[in-house]
């Protein structure tokens, strides 16, 4: 019966490349040349030939996988990025290192065709929330601001930020009579009508319906002890006003903002 000889039928892995060893085709040996080291299979008999010698494969040894030299095509991580904070990115030749930015900073894409980069944070932004609704219908004949019974609380975190205040609720004048809305400002003992102004944030006058009111304003209490808001309203001649007489949600807002 014939026999036929298959050779080898896979490759051997056969370590670093020794001059004194007799390799065959499909040995596979590891060699460095000129300090870069690279992986080469055997394609003849041979024994005492290098697998390459200044970047070029012996007759009898195929490159199987090229190195590159250390960090000079940018393929070396370890060589790229050396310090803790140290951010990996590629540029327009290869790998790259951004160094880490002062505290608080943000890293910032530039887009295709352009490197990262360190930013400074952006200044100002919303620090905290509060809000409150009522469905309470209230009235008055006083022409002096008083509660309505729609408030909440808030502490600023510094005493430069602001405070955004928002309600919405409706209203209805009486007769000859026009109807001012204000927010008062409660900082322990002291109160204190954030318009400065008798007639109040907002005024209205049209009588017999309900009117749909907003109010939006900035305030700035200098302050971080606690603060509470509360819409305030007043009849201008005696005659009774209501405040929310539809009994729906009528709703304020506290918005603290850093700047």
């Amino acid at each position: 019966m014939a026999t036929i000889d298959l050779g080898k039928i896979k490759q051997v892995w056969r370590g670093t490349y020794a001059g004194g060893t007799a390799y065959t085709p499909d040995d596979v040996v590891e060699y460095t040349d000129s300090g870069i080291l690279s992986s080469y299979i055997c394609i003849a008999n041979t024994t005492g030939n290098a697998p390459s010698s200044s970047g070029t494969a012996h007759a009898s040894w195929n490159y199987l996988a090229k190195g590159g030299a250390a960090g000079a095509d940018g393929t070396n991580v370890a060589t790229t990025i050396t310090t803790q904070g140290d951010i990996l990115y590629r540029d327009g030749s290869g790998l790259a290192r951004l160094g880490a930015g002062t505290s608080g900073q943000l890293l910032k894409t530039q887009g295709t065709g352009a490197n990262p980069t360190w930013v400074d944070a952006p200044v100002g932004g919303l620090v905290q929330t509060v809000s409150a609704i009522t469905t309470g219908i209230t009235n008055t004949s006083s022409t002096s601001f008083v509660d309505t019974g729609l408030s909440l609380n808030i502490t600023p975190a510094s005493s430069s930020n602001k405070i955004i205040l928002i309600s919405h609720f409706t209203a209805e004048p009486a007769a000859g009579a026009s109807l001012h809305f204000d927010i008062k400002r409660t900082i322990a003992s002291s109160a204190t009508q954030i318009s400065g102004d008798s007639d109040g944030l907002i005024r209205i006058q049209n009588t017999g319906n309900q009117n749909a009111v907003a109010i939006t304003f900035k305030d700035t209490p200098n302050t971080t002890s606690q603060i509470e808001y509360q819409v305030s309203f007043r009849s201008s001649n005696g005659n009774t006003v209501y405040f929310n007489n539809a009994g729906a949600q009528a709703s304020l807002i506290a918005m603290e903002v850093s700047v």
